[in-house]
């Protein structure tokens, strides 16, 4: 489930929508109704060109990653071809004048620049497999909201604080969850609108398997007991992008 699934405009969520707009995990209604909102709703647009900006900053330390020749010709046949086939010239030209298609493409493309994302599924087999996860961070009762995109090559976690604020005295600490084991502790995470932290080499794997992170609230440096002690803020599923 995604944060536009509980946090939609009837809960004030449109801020979360636009930003998983642009990191590529709603689903493909979602996605449509999102794209036709930016074509028609000014303040909705404005809301996914500030996340466009807003979560570029993740990708800074990562290498730029050329494509395989194979990926522009994919990506043609897939936005154009079926288009045409399966409607006709005059669905082509309604494409291609459709503003909310061009910007929601357009959203697209910032969001695989921003976080490096590949597409395996349109690459030869040679190609390494997915190796980057998103997770939205939120809880019932909690104004604490986070962003995640886990590299699990780069062995980081990158992190965009969306809402909630830690209070005086307190900090944030990511947890991670497998299955029904006790929770382990990823560190405090540092104050800042986007940030990174590494992932010790023995938790990359149990992550690249899909844990569960979490946030809890705790005394100022983080847990004395090394298990949480305040309440959980935040939680979500990575999945694959």
């Amino acid at each position: 489930m995604t944060l536009a699934e509980d946090n939609g405009p009837e809960h004030g969520g449109d801020d979360i929508v636009a930003a998983e707009y642009v990191l590529g995990v709603l689903t493909a209604n979602e996605r449509s109704q999102a794209a036709a909102r930016i074509d028609n709703e000014p303040g909705f647009a404005r809301l996914v060109d500030r996340w466009e900006v807003h979560l570029s900053p993740l990708a800074s330390a990562y290498p730029e990653v050329t494509p395989p020749e194979t990926v522009k010709p994919a990506i043609d046949r897939r936005l154009f071809t079926g288009a045409i086939t399966a409607s006709g010239p005059a669905a082509s030209s309604s494409l291609w004048s459709s503003l909310a298609f061009w910007r929601g493409l357009a959203a697209v493309a910032v969001a695989v620049l921003a976080l490096y994302v590949a597409v395996p599924y349109m690459a030869p087999p040679a190609v390494a497999p997915q190796e980057r996860m998103v997770a939205s961070l939120a809880a019932d009762g909690s104004d604490v909201k986070y962003m995640i995109m886990y590299d699990e090559r780069a062995g980081e976690i990158g992190l965009s604080h969306v809402a909630g604020e830690r209070g005086a005295g307190k900090d944030f600490e990511l947890w991670m969850i497998e299955g029904t084991n006790a929770p382990v502790s990823m560190g405090v995470i540092p104050t800042g609108t986007t940030m990174k932290m590494p992932v010790k080499e023995d938790m990359r794997q149990k992550l690249a398997a899909g844990a569960v992170l979490a946030i809890s609230l705790e005394p100022q440096g983080g847990s004395p007991t090394g298990l949480p002690t305040g309440p959980v803020v935040a939680a979500g599923d990575l999945r694959n992008i």
